[in-house]
């Protein structure tokens, strides 16, 4: 039976002595983070009445949860990640890669240079941060100060208050000196996204949510994504702030909407073109949460849709339809996990449902307007085979576990499927995107 209760999130680093985890009262257990030199390379759950743990079974757990995406970082071949919707790579030299997998020596060492080596390559252009926002003053303060501890500076920092009700943003801006304050009026996070890319001076502008604290070095990490000049976009990992409640717990270990996992991706035309007449799956290049874009694709016209996204129409989907654009047209997006940051989900089990719910009907909404913009009916096949696919796998299962909360929650969103629908035939439709 899975148990929702309260969980306690740890980071451990392991290039420091191991901890014994101990048990806790008011806990059903301990959610641990492993990191090597400040970079996340897997987790691991364990229940209260396995606790105590000694540091040498700590050390086994972690050597399993790493192994994966370790195994990314240091070999060329064998441990990368399969593509959404593509199955995993082939080795193109299985002797060579056996090759290389056994000559490795002292491991963890290696990590240390391979992450040096990444840290002292710093591209040429700037980096500017954007924090879109709409009267959550205490939750953007937090982002603020964890974005003013990072190890690289950017070259600024924006808030973008979205339609305020009120003037408790500018007040909250008004107390951290330095960072730039700018109103825009026009309800909804693209049009929010839009303004910070049309304002910004940096080279890149990179988007937290104003519910993530930053990793301190989340700036440097994304910005040295841009390397190549035909990288658009870079999307990073998100784990919990908290896991205090069954919701979030529910949305971290069940749903994973914002988690893509501890090794690197490259998205690119190549990717795009092989599941067009499928639909290529988008929405798993990461979450508008964490994210950057080189500005010069706006430069170009490519742009947030304002008919999309939170305040508008639909919970999300207005990021994964600006990537698909930008695939479409030839460009190439990046998941990078070292960039990490921490969320924090909503708390309440109502709240989670309608998210579930609002997230659906974006998604559908933006399947919609891909094959409006692009034609490709790959999205119309996800549309009217795939998802009442999916959501009868889910009824069967459904039925399966007595109706358990978190299929039930899950369940909820095929709601969110028929709202997303009216899309079709809303006057929004209809209309061209505001600039």
């Amino acid at each position: 039976m899975k148990r929702y209760g309260r969980w306690k999130s740890v980071s451990i680093e392991l290039s420091e002595p191991l901890p014994e985890l101990t048990s806790e009262s008011g806990y059903e257990g301990i959610r641990a983070v492993f990191l090597w030199q400040g970079v996340a390379l897997g987790h691991q759950q364990f229940f209260m009445e396995q606790l105590p743990l000694a540091a040498h079974h700590v050390a086994n757990s972690a050597a399993l949860a790493i192994a994966t995406a370790s195994g990314d970082c240091l070999s060329k071949e064998g441990f990368r990640s399969a593509l959404p919707g593509l199955p995993a790579p082939p080795l193109r030299n299985p002797l060579g890669a056996l090759q290389e997998l056994l000559a490795i020596e002292q491991p963890m060492k290696l990590l240390t240079r391979t992450f040096l080596d990444r840290a002292a390559s710093q591209p040429a252009t700037t980096i500017s941060v954007a924090v879109c926002t709409r009267e959550r003053p205490v939750e953007l303060a937090r982002c603020l100060r964890s974005l003013l501890a990072s190890s690289e500076l950017p070259h600024e920092i924006v808030v973008v208050d979205n339609a305020p009700q009120s003037g408790a943003t500018r007040e909250t801006v008004a107390s951290f000196p330095g960072i730039r304050y700018h109103c825009e009026p026009r309800k909804g996070l693209s049009a929010a996204r839009n303004a910070a890319l049309a304002i910004a001076s940096g080279d890149i502008v990179a988007f937290a949510d104003d519910d993530v604290v930053v990793h301190a070095d989340w700036i440097a990490r994304i910005h040295r994504c841009f390397s190549d000049p035909k990288v658009m976009v870079a999307t990073g990992l998100i784990l919990p702030g908290e896991l205090e409640t069954p919701a979030q717990m529910i949305f971290e270990k069940d749903f994973q909407f914002f988690h893509q996992g501890y090794r690197k991706r490259h998205f690119d035309s190549q990717y795009f073109e092989a599941l067009r007449a499928r639909g290529a799956q988008v929405w798993s290049i990461g979450a508008g949460a964490n994210m950057a874009i080189r500005r010069e694709i706006s430069d170009r016209g490519h742009r947030f849709d304002t008919r999309l996204g939170p305040g508008v129409f639909g919970g999300c989907g207005e990021d994964s339809e600006f990537w698909y654009g930008v695939l479409a047209n030839g460009w190439s997006c990046v998941y990078e996990p070292s960039a990490f940051v921490y969320h924090f989900h909503r708390r309440e089990l109502s709240g989670l449902r309608r998210q579930v719910r609002q997230y659906m009907q974006g998604h559908v909404a933006a399947l919609l307007m891909q094959f409006a913009k692009y034609g490709d009916f790959g999205n119309l096949r996800r549309l009217l085979l795939v998802l009442p696919a999916e959501y009868c796998i889910l009824l069967l299962r459904l039925v399966a576990t007595g109706f358990s909360l978190d299929n039930r929650i899950l369940f909820s969103g095929v709601l969110g499927c028929f709202a997303g629908l009216r899309f079709a035939f809303s006057r929004k439709q209809q209309q061209a995107p505001a600039k």
